[in-house]
């Protein structure tokens, strides 16, 4: 697995999910679902650190 399978797994596995292609419209649901996980993820992670 490369790097950036890796990375793109959270909007991967959610478009698989719900029965999109990750790869219809250029990826741009993927896009959506990647950085609402990784924005989440870094909110979480900025507030453990700062909190």
């Amino acid at each position: 697995m490369s790097f950036t399978e890796i990375f793109l797994w959270p909007g991967t596995t959610m478009c698989q999910w719900m029965g999109v292609d990750p790869d219809s419209d250029s990826g741009l649901i993927r896009w959506m679902f990647n950085t609402l996980f990784y924005l989440f993820v870094t909110l979480v992670a900025l507030w453990a650190i700062l909190a």
